[in-house]
């Protein structure tokens, strides 16, 4: 539906805003609601919450760019991967390029945090 309308728009060159073309998705949460919603839960004044959220991101990412993996017991971890040099194609130049070998961060979630998702989400969404 929505690819439907996006070329009926731009067939018709009318210059929709993006929020009317692509619908809020409703299905993720973000950072701000997250904070609210800690608020909510412990009674700890916003401003507080908010910084320990920012710190806890800050530590997660100098952590890592350190080298250094991040355990929760029960939640997951925080890891780095190593990705090997490989070939790739560029289909739009058809051409091969090398990709050089990298790091990545990965996040791999505690057998705990799995099944609690399996139990509480419905596939028929």
């Amino acid at each position: 539906m929505r690819l439907l309308l996006l070329k009926t728009c731009v067939l018709k060159q009318k210059a929709l805003p993006l929020h009317f073309v692509l619908p809020h998705n409703t299905d993720r949460m973000t950072k701000a609601e997250t904070i609210s919603k800690i608020t909510e839960r412990t009674g700890i004044d916003k401003d507080t919450v908010e910084k320990v959220v920012e710190s806890f991101f800050v530590t997660i990412k100098d952590s890592l760019s350190e080298g250094e993996n991040v355990y929760f017991r029960g939640f997951g971890s925080f890891t780095i991967k190593h990705r090997a040099q490989k070939t790739a194609r560029n289909i739009a130049l058809n051409s091969t390029i090398i990709v050089d070998a990298h790091v990545i961060p990965y996040f791999k979630p505690s057998p705990e945090f799995v099944s609690q998702i399996k139990e509480g989400v419905s596939l028929e969404q």
